[in-house]
């Protein structure tokens, strides 16, 4: 590295990103009075902010700074290849090099934040996340697509040992109907959104034909799931065949009666449409409810027969000990291979049979049941793909919405200003879906908190003299960041719009928009210094 041409000084360390490093290059600009600085490493997803503060503190602009990844880039996979992998360094370090060499300070703008945030969402995350925010001093606007805040908590009617869900239900929903600062938009749904971090401007239709236009500065993703409805086990054509939610609405209903008739057996089967190549994944909850509303069938009639098919069981957590009081209790777990589920029909006398080969060793069991209760699993919103678009958010191949990173950001969105918590994110337990939405509560508040915030420095540019008024970087350009009004030479970047995607510079065909950090010039470098390392 200390040949190539810019280059002045050159060191190597162990750890770059400690703090003695960190000082150690402060120290290194100023007696060097360099005015680039380039850290070959890890990954500037997580590191560059880092440096590029450093650069900061040492009177530099911090985008004078470039980073070459040669840890996941190179050293990671090529392992067994160490020449390779060297050689492939010095490629990477001299194109970094050679753009650091071109790079030009950029200054942020700053925009202003407007003190609000809207929750799309009234169930249990919703308005958990609308109270926190609220009570740090904060108006949010809360948005319910039903008439009733609660989500599928209504229908959580038996908790496990110990809990009451419909009595957080009823606190819940008292302290945000007493909250004076959450204005709650029931019956109403998002039908238009623009703006950009610290200030979104969202449309909203309530009670099917009024509009409200909705000025804020964040946004909490709370849409919820669906509990999936099953197409097997003869579910809506055989009597008896139910899913968990409405076995729990029939223990909830014999609790409050005792003269209620209740079955004398019961059979649950597990993973009904779930880890399958429609629904591959695990709803996580599954479990959980069978056993807890097994247990409270148990309470009220311990006479009764109550047998568990599974293929897992998955009570994860602290919820092992469900598990434990359920076989105490005398519940029947019975495991089916996946290929071999069970089979349920009608029985002569008017109950159900339920046949099953329970592994390990494949023995065939009948049970001649009252109730087969299905547990169905947890399906993503409907609303969903509409709702992404609107937002420009991703979502998973499973169709809930994505994180921006799975350990670094879980309840932010690539998009900045724009959070995520509860079971539109995944499936989750009431526990977990109060944690995520009081930790996405804290990522918006830390953002109205503050007055202004840093624009997006690495944005498009526009060249006037090789502008030719096409208007193709305007219809491409997903932010709205693009304006060419009639009698306009050229095409105009609204700055505070653009989120620096480089859509618009592809499409350029006379090449007069360019990217701040990413200028051809720039890239021609980096393609040459690849082109002459390999060629040497």
């Amino acid at each position: 590295a200390r040949g190539l041409p810019g280059v002045v000084y050159a060191e190597r360390n162990i750890y770059t990103c400690s703090q003695d490093t960190q000082q150690k290059i402060t120290a290194t600009i100023l007696e060097h009075r360099l005015n680039r600085v380039v850290v070959a490493s890890c990954t500037p997803r997580t590191h560059e902010p880092l440096f590029q503060d450093t650069l900061r503190q040492a009177g530099l602009n911090p985008h004078l700074f470039e980073m070459a990844n040669i840890r996941e880039q190179d050293a990671w996979v090529h392992r067994g290849s160490p020449d390779v992998a060297t050689d492939k360094a010095r490629e990477l370090v001299a194109r970094a090099v050679s753009k650091a060499r071109r790079l030009q300070p950029i200054q942020c703008g700053h925009v202003s934040v407007e003190p609000r945030a809207l929750v799309i969402g009234g169930g249990l995350a919703g308005m958990t996340s609308a109270l926190a925010v609220a009570e740090q001093g904060f108006e949010v606007f809360l948005v319910e697509r039903g008439t009733e805040l609660g989500g599928n908590l209504r229908h959580i009617r038996i908790g496990l040992p110990g809990s009451d869900p419909q009595a957080l239900l009823e606190r819940t929903i008292a302290r945000v109907e007493a909250e004076p600062r959450i204005t709650v938009l029931s019956g109403s749904e998002v039908v238009e959104a623009a703006g950009y971090v610290g200030n979104y401007r969202t449309t909203v239709r309530r009670n099917s034909d009024e509009r409200l236009e909705l000025a804020h500065g964040a946004t909490i993703v709370a849409t919820g799931a669906i509990e999936r409805r099953p197409a097997t086990y003869g579910y809506g054509e055989l009597a008896g065949v139910v899913t968990q939610r409405e076995f729990e609405g029939l223990l909830a209903t014999a609790r409050a009666d005792p003269s209620a008739r209740l079955p004398r057996s019961v059979a649950m089967i597990q993973c009904v449409g779930s880890r399958e190549t429609s629904q591959p994944y695990c709803s996580r909850v599954c479990c959980t409810q069978a056993l807890k509303n097994a247990l409270a069938l148990k309470a009220l009639s311990p006479t009764c027969e109550v047998t568990i098919l599974y293929r897992d069981l998955r009570s994860y957590g602290f919820r092992e000990r469900v598990y434990r009081q359920a076989r105490q209790a005398g519940i029947r777990f019975l495991q089916f291979d996946a290929g071999a589920p069970p089979e349920v029909a009608a029985d002569p006398r008017g109950r159900l049979s339920v046949r099953v080969a329970a592994q390990p060793g494949g023995e065939v069991h009948e049970l001649t049941v009252d109730h087969a209760v299905l547990s169905a699993g947890i399906k993503p919103e409907p609303g969903n793909a509409a709702l992404s678009r609107l937002l420009k958010l991703p979502l998973t191949k499973d169709g809930f919405f994505l994180e921006a990173h799975v350990k670094l950001r879980p309840v932010d969105f690539a998009a900045e200003g724009i959070y995520l918590c509860g079971l539109a994110h995944s499936p989750r337990s009431i526990e977990e879906t109060l944690m995520q939405a009081q930790a996405a509560s804290v990522k918006a508040v830390a953002l109205l908190s503050k007055r202004e915030l840093e624009a997006t420095p690495i944005i498009a540019t526009v060249n006037p003299r090789l502008c030719a008024a096409c208007g193709v970087c305007v219809e491409i350009c997903p932010f709205g960041a693009r304006r060419l009004e009639p009698g306009d030479a050229s095409a105009q970047v609204v700055e505070v719009l653009c989120q620096g995607c480089g859509a618009c510079v592809v499409a350029c065909p006379n090449k007069a928009s360019q990217q701040r950090g990413f200028e051809f010039e720039q890239v021609a470098g980096m393609m040459e210094a690849a082109l002459w390392e390999s060629s040497g």
